[in-house]
C-alpha cells in the first residue's frame, strides 16, 4: 500500500528535495519512515525554530525551496517565529506539520489546534490536507508557491490519519517558467535621470543572484544597493549611502518593499519612484507612501526585469554619479580601531582570517555586535538575520550552509545574547556532522537593549540587561566541538585557524568590550 507519507515524500523528491529539517513527533513518525524509499535525508534538530532556520538558510545558498519538518501542538508553534524572518527577507520555506486526525475533528483530540489560523498571516499559503487523495497536488501546489512570484513561506498541515491512508502515487507538474517582462521603457525611465538609483530587495542579494548587481551596474550605469537589513539606509553595511540616496532624482526599486527602511520614500525627497514587485500588495504600498510620484508600478518577477536590465550598456552616463554613491558605501567606522579586544578589531581579524580559507561563508546574526560583523566583515557569500530582526538564528543558518555546500568553510558571527538562543544545536552539529565556527563577541549582556537604556534613560538607570560570563566554548566542547576562549586580541588569529582545522563544529568565545552599532558620518 502507498501511504500518504509516501506521496508526500515521493512528491517533494520530484521537485529534487534532498534534505529535511525536523524534529520528531508523534503524528510525523510515517513521513519519517516514508523519507527512507524516497532518498532523502533528515537533519534531526533539538528545536522545532531551528529546524525551519535551517530550511531558510538553506533554501538561500541553494537557491531552492527549504523544507521544515515539525510536529503538532507546541511543534508547530515552536516553529512559528522563524516563518517571520523567512516571510521578510522572502525565501522558499515550505513548513510541513503533523496535525490531530481529520476522523476526530471537533472531539478534542490530542493536540487538536486550528493550525493554519496560526500560519495564515506569516505564509503566503497555508493548508490542512483533509482527504489522502489530494496530498500530490497539494504539495506540488505548496512547493510552486514558495518558489514563484514573491518567494516566501507556505505550510502545510499533514493529519495524522492522512498520513497513514492509502492515497494514489505522486505525479508531479512542472514548474512553468514565468514570460519575460518588457524592460525597454523601464531602462528609458533610468537612463533620463542624473542621478538614478536601484535599489535590490533580499531575492536579489549577491548570495542568491551572484554577479546580478555589478552587470545592472555596468548595463544601466546607474548604481545598485541590496537592501536586507531593518536599519534600511542605515545599515552599517551600506557605509554612507544614506547622504546620496537623499540626492537621487529617480530610484528604481527592485523586489524591495517600499517601507520604513526607506522611510517611506523619504528617503529621496526629490525623487520619481518606480517599483517592480511580484505582490500587488507591494504596489498598494508604495502607491500609498509615494502618491504622485510614484510614476512606474510594474507587477512582475524583480528577477527576471533585472536580469532582463543586465543586457545592453549605458554609455552616455556620467561616472561620477555612480562612483560617489560607491564611495559613500564603502565608508566604515574607526571607532574602536586599536589593539583592544572590542567589536570592531574582532571583525578585522575574522575578516582577515576568512580570506585565507577555501569557498568561505560568512553568517552574521543580529545585535549591535552583528552590525559590525555585517560592516565589517565580508564574503562572496553570506546569511543575515534580515529585514525582520529577528535574532538566534545563525547557529542555524552555519548548519544549512553546511548542509547546502559540505565543501564551505562557514563562519558565524553573533553576540553572547545571540547565542544562548540555539546552542544546544551544536550538538545537531557534531551529530549530523556539520562542521562550521561560530564565533561569538562576548561583552556579558545585551548591548543593544545596554545601548537604548544609556542614550534614552541614562548610565544610572541600567538594569536586566546583563549577561554572565558563560563559558560557552566549554559548553560546546561537552557537546563534542571544539571550544576556545580568547581575551587577548593577538591570540585570535590563531584560535580562528585551530577552529577551522579541527574539522569540527567549533566555538571562539572571545571576551570583548562591545561598542555601539557603527555610524558612518
Amino acid at each position: 500500500m502507498t501511504r500518504g507519507a509516501d506521496v508526500v515524500m515521493q512528491t517533494l523528491a520530484a521537485h529534487g528535495v534532498k534534505d529535511i529539517f525536523a524534529l520528531s513527533g508523534n503524528q510525523i513518525m510515517p513521513l519519517f519512515d516514508a523519507s527512507l524509499e524516497a532518498g532523502i535525508r533528515l537533519y534531526h534538530t533539538r528545536h522545532e525554530a531551528a529546524a525551519v532556520y535551517m530550511a531558510e538558510g538553506y533554501a538561500q545558498l541553494s537557491r531552492r525551496v527549504g523544507v521544515a519538518l515539525v510536529t503538532a501542538g507546541a511543534g508547530l508553534g515552536n516553529a512559528l517565529g522563524p516563518l517571520l524572518t523567512a516571510r521578510a527577507s522572502d525565501t522558499p520555506v515550505l513548513l510541513l506539520s503533523g496535525d490531530s486526525p481529520v476522523g476526530k475533528d471537533g472531539q478534542g483530540a490530542f493536540q487538536e489546534m486550528d493550525q493554519v489560523a496560526l500560519t495564515r498571516s506569516l505564509t503566503k499559503w497555508s493548508v490542512r490536507v483533509t482527504r489522502a487523495a489530494d496530498l500530490a497536488e497539494v504539495i506540488d501546489k505548496a512547493v510552486r508557491v514558495a518558489l514563484q512570484g514573491r518567494p516566501g513561506p507556505v505550510h502545510v498541515s499533514l493529519p495524522a490519519d492522512i498520513v497513514l491512508a492509502e492515497a494514489e502515487t505522486a505525479t508531479t507538474l512542472s514548474i512553468s517558467p514565468s514570460e519575460p517582462t518588457n524592460v525597454s521603457a523601464l531602462r528609458d525611465w533610468l537612463h533620463a535621470a542624473q542621478r538614478p538609483m536601484i535599489v535590490f530587495g533580499p531575492s536579489l542579494n549577491a548570495t542568491r543572484q551572484p554577479g546580478l548587481t555589478a552587470r545592472v551596474e555596468q548595463a544601466t550605469g546607474a548604481p545598485v544597493v541590496v537592501m536586507e537589513s531593518p536599519r534600511g539606509l542605515k545599515d552599517p553595511s551600506l557605509g554612507a549611502v544614506a547622504q546620496v540616496f537623499a540626492e537621487a532624482d529617480r530610484v528604481l526599486l527592485l523586489g524591495k518593499p517600499m517601507d520604513f527602511t526607506l522611510q517611506f520614500g523619504a528617503a529621496a525627497p526629490k525623487a520619481g519612484w518606480a517599483v517592480v514587485h511580484a505582490d500587488p500588495e507591494e504596489l498598494s504600498r508604495a502607491r500609498r507612501n509615494c502618491a504622485e510620484r510614484l510614476t512606474r508600478s510594474i507587477e512582475a518577477d524583480p528577477v527576471d526585469v533585472a536580469r532582463g536590465l543586465a543586457f545592453g550598456s549605458d554609455t552616455d552616463r556620467d561616472g561620477d554619479w555612480l562612483g560617489a554613491v560607491r564611495a559613500a558605501c564603502a565608508r566604515r567606522s574607526n571607532d574602536g580601531a586599536g589593539d583592544a579586544l572590542n567589536s570592531n578589531t574582532l571583525c578585522a581579524a575574522v575578516h582577515a582570517v576568512m580570506r585565507e580559507v577555501p569557498n568561505p561563508i560568512l553568517v552574521c546574526d543580529g545585535g549591535e555586535f552583528g552590525q559590525w560583523a555585517q560592516a565589517s566583515v565580508s564574503s562572496p557569500r553570506r546569511i543575515i538575520n534580515g529585514v525582520s530582526g529577528a535574532i538566534g538564528g545563525g547557529i542555524c543558518y552555519a548548519m544549512a550552509a553546511r548542509a547546502a555546500d559540505p565543501e564551505a568553510t562557514v563562519v558565524a558571527l553573533m553576540g553572547d545574547g545571540t547565542a544562548g538562543f540555539h546552542l544546544p544545536e551544536f550538538e545537531t552539529a557534531v551529530r549530523e556532522n556539520l562542521p562550521f565556527v561560530g564565533v561569538i563577541g562576548n561583552d556579558l549582556r545585551w548591548n543593544a537593549e545596554h545601548q537604548i537604556q544609556m542614550r534614552e534613560f541614562g548610565s544610572d538607570r541600567l538594569h536586566g540587561c546583563d549577561l554572565s560570563e558563560a563559558r560557552y566554548d566549554e559548553a560546546v566542547t561537552a557537546l563534542g566541538g571544539f571550544g576556545a576562549y580568547v581575551t587577548d586580541l593577538s591570540d585570535l588569529p590563531d584560535a580562528l585557524r585551530r577552529a577551522i582545522a579541527s574539522g569540527r563544529p567549533a566555538c571562539v568565545n572571545v571576551r570583548i568590550d562591545g561598542l555601539p552599532a557603527p555610524v558612518v558620518t
